[in-house]
């Protein structure tokens, strides 16, 4: 047997199974009930400065003088 139809094999089997419990896996991490402040908390990053815009690296020095 050579060594592409060893890989093919590996890949067809017990890689797939491998890829598919993984992807389970981060799924059921991503819906994990704990998860839930995390994400909404990164979901509002835009609209954190509604009022006024957040200053810039240059408007920052240029307030605290």
């Amino acid at each position: 047997m050579d060594i592409y139809t060893l890989l093919r094999e590996f890949a067809d089997s017990w890689m797939l199974l491998f890829l598919f419990v993984f992807f389970v896996a981060v799924v059921i991490w991503a819906f994990r009930p704990g998860s839930t402040k995390v994400y909404s908390d990164t979901a509002n990053i835009p609209f954190r400065h509604e009022d006024k815009p957040a200053s810039g690296p240059g408007e920052a020095k240029e307030a605290r003088s």
